[in-house]
């Protein structure tokens, strides 16, 4: 007889074994289907697994795996599917993502808490096959097609075999066996009528109201938003939908100008002297510098803190970042090669010759600086968005309720000094001192790239590539060359977990850019490079390039010769700056060689809005 059926998808469950997890790769081998007869609707059901029997397209195109069969609840890729005609059985190995959910499913795997596993299938053609008179009939399915692999807590029932509908498709008409009687369904039972306690609903629903409004008020009374909040109230919006408008404004918010920037006019700028400044701390006579003691008192009365010194204006051409603790350099008169060059009536100031420097890129690839901070930095940020379900009549989805985390920042002071003669400081010229604050300038910049890049934590900010939970594509157990197909997965890595889009940009060092301008896409049959013509491009994302990104990185054996490449959003980079420079005048340490040692501090963090917005290849062998 022939039956109108839904397009139905079906489950079946495995388990994975500890053995065929690869911790390192982040991957899982497991076998999803066989030929076990599994009973539904009052026949048996076999998988056909002749390769011709299963339609294996949406799995080997980067099929999904799934937690719970959600396909909210994504956490990773199938990266191969085989079928054994001999052992008649489908495998798969399945590789996790390194984005927050993909690493806890993972380490439950490893640590052998998930060993379930469930593949979700549709049949699009079975046949009964003979079996002896009286057994239940067999029919197997010669034309299946598996959608999904999901890790699942609690098995899937195999007995009963029925799970969700899949997006409602024209009903097809199959062949069904004649012998197979379609079981009736029994009328639904009448729900008994729940006993309302309407006291305890009034009760329940008024401290619901007033948990409401506390909530809201806290949140708009700490982020000076206390207008919306009352607003939000009013009408009677979840406490959820107030966290979003907030999380809205603090995004598009501009950040306030820092304490020290005052505006100058450009002739003040050009009066404003470091060297001066320096001379009154040293001498404790601030009449030889008033201009430079008004500029410092203000900056002191906006941030709320006195100097250690003098500060120094953001408005001067000074632009500043933390250096690294311990690099000092002596400029004195006497010796040529530390300051004597720069005295003497034929110096050619305008024509110095700078030391070669690493490039400072972080900035221009769009990282978002924050001046002006005070006190410690807790930005809100949504972690989970709010899960959706369709549900049959009379059912009720699972609460779905979005969740949410912070991004703290706190400073980290870091320090550097100079050692200047008192020679030098009576001779200079103004271009001894354009090259000194030129210096400083520079080498904090560098210093803020370097930490925002590879700082890891502790004294120091936690840098992108220091960030538990970024994406990550490894090349070899003792590292390797790069390839085409590693480049194309770091990009991929961004691209599952939505995060392909903003400031989007690759950034690696000198020694990368060489290697991929060497390598063939393809080996053997192939004339185009991984970084190919003239442009600094790939995928049509630019290449960065500074030395700040690590060539000294280890893996395995490889000696610390590897090299990093980080591909993501870097508008989701966050550097905060407390304060402003703060220059330390100490003419005693070294006064029995009449030097004074200038020491400046500053104080900075760097946070990852979204580690799922940046991947990193870390084994890259350039040599």
């Amino acid at each position: 007889m022939t039956t109108k059926i839904e397009n139905e998808k079906f489950y079946r469950t495995a388990i994975i074994a500890r053995e065929d997890v690869d911790v390192e790769a982040r991957t899982a081998e497991l076998s999803f289907s066989s030929e076990e007869p599994v009973e539904r609707f009052g026949y048996l059901e076999v998988l056909d697994h002749d390769p011709k029997s299963i339609r294996l397209g949406r799995l080997t195109d980067a099929g999904p795996l799934l937690v719970d069969h959600d396909p909210r609840d994504h956490v990773g890729v199938i990266e191969n599917v085989t079928v054994d005609p001999k052992s008649r059985k489908a495998r798969a190995v399945v590789r996790f993502s390194q984005s927050a959910r993909g690493q806890e499913i993972f380490q439950d795997v490893t640590d052998g808490i998930r060993r379930s596993v469930s593949v979700g299938y549709v049949i699009h053609k079975m046949e009964e096959t003979q079996g002896k008179k009286g057994e239940i009939p067999t029919v197997r399915a010669l034309d299946w097609e598996p959608l999904e692999v999901s890790m699942v807590a609690i098995p899937a029932d195999a007995t009963v075999g029925v799970g969700r509908n899949q997006t409602k498709t024209e009903a097809k008409e199959q062949k069904m066996p004649e012998t197979i009687e379609q079981p009736t369904p029994a009328p639904a039972a009448t729900p008994a009528q729940p006993q309302i306690d309407l006291v305890k609903e009034r009760a329940d629903a008024r401290k619901g109201e007033q948990e409401r409004i506390r909530e809201i008020s806290a949140i708009g009374e700490k982020f000076n938003l206390r207008d919306e909040a009352n607003a939000h109230i009013e009408r009677g919006a979840p406490v959820e939908e107030f966290r979003q408008v907030v999380l809205t404004q603090l995004e598009a918010k501009p950040m306030a100008p820092p304490a020290a920037h005052l505006d100058l006019e450009e002739k003040q700028k050009k009066e404003f002297s470091f060297f001066r400044a320096i001379e009154a701390e040293v001498n404790k006579n601030w009449d030889l510098a008033p201009f430079e003691r008004e500029c410092s008192n203000e900056i002191a009365k906006r941030h709320g803190k006195p100097s250690k010194g003098f500060y120094v204006p953001y408005d001067i051409p000074f632009q500043l970042g933390p250096k690294a603790a311990g690099n000092a350099r002596d400029l004195t008169a006497g010796t040529d090669t530390a300051g004597g060059h720069m005295v003497g009536t034929d110096h050619m100031g305008g024509e110095f010759i700078d030391a070669l420097r690493e490039m400072i890129v972080l900035r221009g690839m769009g990282a978002r600086f924050m001046s002006g901070l005070n006190g410690d930095v807790a930005i809100p940020a949504l972690n989970a968005k709010t899960a959706t379900a369709w549900v049959g009549e009379n059912a009720a989805p699972a609460e779905g309720a979005p969740t949410f985390r912070q991004v703290t920042m706190s400073p980290k002071t870091v320090a550097a000094y100079v050692d200047i003669s008192r020679q030098l400081t009576l001779q200079n010229s103004p271009s001894v001192e354009q090259v000194i604050r030129g210096d400083i300038a520079h080498q904090i910049a560098s210093a803020i790239d370097n930490v925002g890049i590879t700082g890891g934590g502790s004294n120091e900010p936690t840098g992108i590539i220091q960030t538990a939970g970024i994406g990550s594509v490894a090349l070899g157990a003792n590292g390797a060359a790069p390839t085409w197909a590693s480049v194309v997965n770091l990009q991929t890595e961004v691209a599952i977990d939505n995060a392909l889009l903003g400031s989007l940009s690759w950034l690696t060092n000198p020694k990368a850019v060489g290697k991929m301008r060497q390598t063939v896409r393809v080996a053997s049959t192939d004339s185009k490079m991984i970084m190919d013509g003239e442009a600094n491009s790939m995928f049509g994302y630019n290449v960065n390039q500074s030395n700040n990104v690590p060539s000294n990185l280890v893996k395995g054996s490889s000696g610390a010769i590897c090299s990093a490449l980080i591909f993501g959003d870097f508008s989701q980079l966050l550097i905060g700056e407390w304060g402003v420079l703060d220059v330390l005048v100490d003419p005693y340490s070294l006064s029995n060689q009449g030097a004074v040692r200038i020491t400046t501090f500053m104080s900075v963090d760097v946070a990852v809005r979204h580690a799922e917005s940046f991947a990193a290849i870390l084994d890259m062998l350039t040599t």
